[in-house]
């Protein structure tokens, strides 16, 4: 496999072990060139923590990319995660256009939603706009809620086969090439990921560990990513990502005190073991 550049747009929480921070060792571990564009810069994340400073790089960002396209710089692969507004989203699309090269791959984690509901900063207006960048990427990694967002479907706890069917088939309608839906639990003590890639349905279960960490999607999504531009295929990427997340979150488990995110770290030579 040749060595590649990928380029992930998501803010940077100085402190929190989520998005960037987590997701550039992650990558870099999985033996890609990593360059990041912030999209925000926090002291710490939002959950838990008082008092934090946000400050917004939307102006910047414009200007990074003619920066990029001046030095004919081009991207393998581009990665979204959280993104703050519906401006971003739209200067993503153009970085989409303007930064990939002739083989790049697009993977969008539409981090909006959780536990039934949309994150207290956004509106159905920003899940307009998202589900637009969406339609775009070759790969999108929703959970459940996000994906009822997209596709307007209700929000269940208790669902069968059928439900993320309709699920997928929205999301397939929205425009979506190839979905990664996560948390899908068909049976008690048991969760897993669909993967729906070219109209076909695979799922991989596993294990449903009794505690969660903040910051488990990042980890899931950048190891995802990061597999896939390895050249695993999309199946294999879902379950190296998944059982990756499980052990940070075991790790995390040994701990005291840790409650603002996975220790992600320690394991990172078991992710690239199973690369």
């Amino acid at each position: 496999m040749s060595y590649q550049k990928i380029l992930t747009i998501q803010d940077i929480s100085c402190v929190g072990q989520c998005s960037l921070t987590v997701a550039l060792p992650i990558l870099s571990a999985c033996g890609v060139e990593t360059c990041v564009l912030p999209s925000a810069v926090l002291s710490t994340h939002t959950a838990g923590f008082t008092g934090f400073t946000f400050r917004d790089l939307t102006e910047d960002m414009p200007a990074i990319m003619d920066h990029w396209c001046k030095e004919n710089i081009r991207f393998r692969a581009i990665y979204t995660g959280y993104l703050g507004s519906i401006r971003q989203i739209g200067i993503v699309q153009d970085i989409f256009a303007q930064t990939a090269d002739e083989h790049c791959t697009t993977i969008v984690d539409p981090a909006m939603a959780d536990n039934g509901s949309l994150y207290s900063i956004f509106d159905m207006a920003y899940v307009e706009a998202m589900k637009g960048l969406c339609a775009k990427a070759d790969y999108v990694i929703p959970n459940i809620t996000e994906a009822c967002f997209l596709t307007g479907l209700e929000y269940k706890t208790e669902y069968d086969r059928s439900y993320i069917d309709s699920l997928l088939c929205g999301l397939s309608d929205l425009g979506c090439k190839n979905v990664i839906l996560t948390g899908v639990s068909y049976v008690p003590g048991k969760t897993g990921i669909v993967v729906y890639e070219k109209g076909e349905y695979a799922y991989y279960e596993h294990e449903k560990l009794p505690n969660s960490c903040h910051g488990t999607g990042d980890i899931y999504a950048s190891a995802f990513v990061g597999a896939l531009v390895r050249g695993k295929t999309a199946y294999d990427a879902a379950a190296i990502a998944a059982n990756y997340t499980m052990d940070c979150i075991r790790y995390t488990a040994t701990l005291d005190n840790h409650w603002y995110g996975a220790a992600f770290e320690p394991v990172l030579g078991k992710l690239i073991g199973m690369l």
